[in-house]
């Protein structure tokens, strides 16, 4: 496309809005002050939105943030995080709800204003709770207003005619109330005060539709939370809490698991100690007994080789006893819950593995859980792969076991093959070596326990969970919503839609033809003429006014257009119809009769319109004698024509008395004989006749014309009619068929010259036209 072309496009575009719409910029106008008064109102009583903001890093390794190996050390159990669950988390609704709760967000305290009312969450004097919030009970869906008024020297609140002191539980409203002082009060109130009362899960739900959680990209691990509220500081209270219910959640979570581990290693090292207490005590009974003072050296010796052999098989049943509880821990998911049982003395990185995994995965569950629906896709997948590690785990612990049990019984032949060796010892000496090798046994197996137990013990150092905050919530101070630009902006944009859509529908909805276009792409006859629409005529004052010289102009183009001026024109006889009446035959055939008169032609007007002689009737020839008594014989040719009164040169063939078959008598061969009179005498034979539609007449008309013009009126004429009109079968007979498209209205609500969009954008300045 070239540069010129553009313009071009441009240019035609630009000429296409001013000729379309500008007729009607009065309503243009009305409607873009209507809307930028809309929006100035809006604005004036519109309640602030500002927006608070928040952010915090989430430690997931997967995007490289993570504790350092010290803190890993240190803590076991801290457990890897995923992003964009610890984002659904966030949003779920028991954090919210506790939200709610802690802020009493479900107790609403309000300035009255009139018109409208304003959060009093920084003006109000005192904060309102509900005993239990879980149990509100509203009489009614709307909110009951509960005026009050605080008496600041007695410290009292006035509430329908009672008086409530501060910081105790009252019976008021229906429910059982405790009046505390606002620490958030940041101005004194101006206006009376009330507040209403609401369900905690309908305050939830609106908070969990208001807040929104996201991330900066897909790379980072920094999570931003915003929420929009009327008031700044309740939007900064409400994020500030919701962090830190999360992070309480969090260290509750991995507190929960450390005291589970604890309380396994607790019940070992009273087992433990217990059983060591009992090896004490059979030392010191069986010196006391057998005076078994010292051992030998072959004892010693002896001591230990099956003291690490012992010490093994110790290691064994530890491992054995582990297993066992890691198989009923996992065995007892699938119907009821239970605490995730410690992995410690297993030297296996892959069973530790699969039972952390497991673990991650269920709290991972039982968080998704709480905010998702259990057809959640997300949550199904998490659910299988819970179903995927308890084969595993199984598969693993019983892969341990044979081949523990393997080595237990190998350790067992030996000690039984050093139990015969045994027999060459003394047997005091041997049963004190006994003894003594179980305590050392059970002294390293208590120490190793309280080694453990002092690791855990470090999970429950005071910590601020395993997110950073990043920034504290912080409102802005200029309101998000609503903006004056924007709100004056869509006012506008709605005025200009709402004209155009007015202008359009109007036109396009209307079901008659409006434009020429719409001819032109619905038939391919030729438009000879388009005429402007005038108030109305008669015999008398149509043809007479100077104002009306346009539009006897326009009949004397039609005429030229036609070649009637032209000498040597054969076509001398022309038919006007149309679909159906009221288009305005009798009008164009009576005008262009006229205007071939002012040129000194000597024309006659024929009605043979019978039905409805319209013609006649403009020159007053209605009672006159007419075609039909020619046609009936009755009359002779000069007695039915007339002259017209409006110039000498025009003259009136009126329709004359009615008949009562019109078909036969324009059938009896008189009519050809009137037509041929008409010819020889006069130079142009124009004939109104009747809707071609309508009547069959027209069609027996037709073959004694040379000329047919068919009138097609602006917004009168059905768009159908129009569409049909090359298949009609009643067009086929009419000669040399042209369109006439007649009455054009001025379009919109101006008198301008781009008033007339419909036709060929003629832009005359016609004062006559309405």
């Amino acid at each position: 496309m070239n540069y010129n072309s553009k313009i071009g496009k441009e240019e035609n575009l630009f000429r296409y809005i001013i000729r379309t719409f500008f007729p009607f910029w009065p309503l243009f106008l009305f409607l873009i002050l209507s809307g930028v008064l809309g929006a100035w109102a809006y604005l004036k009583y519109a309640t602030p939105i500002y927006e608070a903001s928040a952010s915090l890093i989430i430690k997931d390794e997967n995007k490289g943030v993570n504790d350092s190996k010290i803190m890993e050390s240190i803590n076991p159990f801290g457990s890897k995080k995923i992003v964009e669950n610890e984002m659904k988390v966030l949003q779920s609704r028991d954090l919210m709800k506790n939200v709610v709760k802690d802020l009493d967000l479900y107790v609403s305290i309000f300035e009255d204003k009139g018109i409208k009312s304003a959060c009093a969450y920084t003006t109000s004097p005192i904060k309102i709770k509900v005993k239990d919030p879980d149990d509100i009970v509203l009489p009614s869906e709307k909110a009951e207003k509960f005026f009050f008024t605080y008496d600041f020297e007695t410290e009292e609140i006035l509430l329908e005619e009672k008086r409530f002191p501060l910081n105790k539980w009252v019976e008021t409203t229906g429910q059982t109330l405790m009046f505390i002082k606002n620490e958030r009060k940041l101005s004194k109130a101006d206006n009376p005060l009330y507040f209403t009362i609401n369900l905690p899960q309908i305050v939830t739900d609106d908070l969990m539709d208001a807040i929104d959680v996201k991330v900066t990209n897909k790379l980072s691990s920094i999570v931003d939370l915003s929420i929009e509220d009327p008031v700044r500081e309740r939007a900064e209270d409400i994020l500030n809490l919701l962090i830190k219910k999360y992070d309480q959640k969090i260290i509750e979570e991995k507190n929960d698991l450390a005291t589970s581990t604890v309380n396994f290693i607790e019940d070992r090292i009273a087992i433990v100690e217990k059983e060591l207490d009992d090896l004490e005590y059979r030392i010191e009974s069986y010196k006391s007994r057998k005076g078994a003072i010292d051992l030998s050296e072959q004892g010693r010796l002896y001591l230990q080789d099956v003291g690490d052999s012992d010490r093994q098989i110790g290691d064994i049943e530890l491992q054995l006893a582990v297993l066992d509880n890691v198989e009923s821990y996992v065995i007892s998911k699938g119907s009821s819950g239970g605490i995730v049982p410690s992995t410690l003395g297993i030297n296996d990185p892959i069973l530790s593995q699969l039972i952390e995994n497991l673990y991650n995965s269920e709290v991972q569950y039982e968080r998704l859980k709480r905010t998702t629906a259990e057809n959640n896709p997300i949550l199904t997948s998490i659910a299988n792969e819970i179903e995927k590690f308890r084969p595993s785990i199984l598969e693993n612990v019983k892969s341990q076991r044979v081949n523990l049990q393997s080595r237990l019984s190998s350790l067992s032949s030996n000690n039984r093959r050093y139990n015969s060796t045994l027999r060459s010892i003394p047997e005091k000496e041997r049963a004190l070596l006994e003894i003594n090798r179980r305590k050392i046994i059970k002294t390293d197996l208590l120490s190793n326990l309280l080694q453990k137990r002092e690791e855990i013990a470090l999970a429950y150092l005071p910590t601020n969970g395993d997110n950073r905050i990043i920034n504290k919530a912080e409102a802005s101070i200029i309101p998000v919503s609503p903006k004056p630009l924007y709100a004056y902006l869509i006012a506008f944009i709605l005025a200009i839609t709402v004209g155009i859509g007015y202008v359009k529908g109007k036109e396009t909805l209307s079901g008659k033809v409006l434009f020429r276009s719409e001819i032109e792409e619905s038939t391919g006859l030729p438009i000879i003429a388009e005429l402007f629409r005038v108030k109305k005529y008669n015999s008398n004052n149509a043809f007479k006014k100077p104002e009306d010289f346009i539009m006897i102009e326009q009949f004397r183009q039609l005429g030229a257009r036609l070649g009637l001026y032209n000498k040597r024109i054969r076509k001398k006889r022309i038919l006007v119809t149309s679909s159906s009446p009221e288009e305005g035959k009798s009008f164009v055939s009576s005008n262009l009769a006229y205007s071939l008169a002012q040129t000194g032609r000597q024309v006659v007007l024929i009605d043979m319109d019978f039905r409805k002689p319209f013609a006649s009737n403009l020159f007053n020839l209605s009672s006159s004698k007419g075609v039909i008594g020619f046609l009936k014989d009755e009359l002779n040719y000069d007695e039915i024509v007339h002259p017209s009164g409006v110039n000498p040169n025009l003259y009136i063939v009126s329709t004359g008395a009615e008949g009562d078959d019109y078909t036969e008598l324009l059938l009896n061969g008189k009519l050809e004989c009137l037509m041929d009179n008409l010819s020889k005498d006069f130079e142009y034979v124009i004939i109104d006749s009747a809707p071609i539609n309508i009547v069959a007449e027209v069609n027996l008309i037709a073959e004694y014309s040379d000329k047919t013009l068919f009138i097609v009126r602006h917004g009168f004429t059905n768009k159908e009619v129009i569409e049909r009109l090359d298949a009609s079968s009643s067009l086929k007979s009419l000669k040399d068929v042209s369109i006439v498209f007649n009455g054009l209205k001025r379009r919109g609500m101006v008198n301008s010259s781009y008033g007339y969009g419909y036709g060929n954008d003629v832009k005359y300045k016609m004062s006559y036209t309405k």
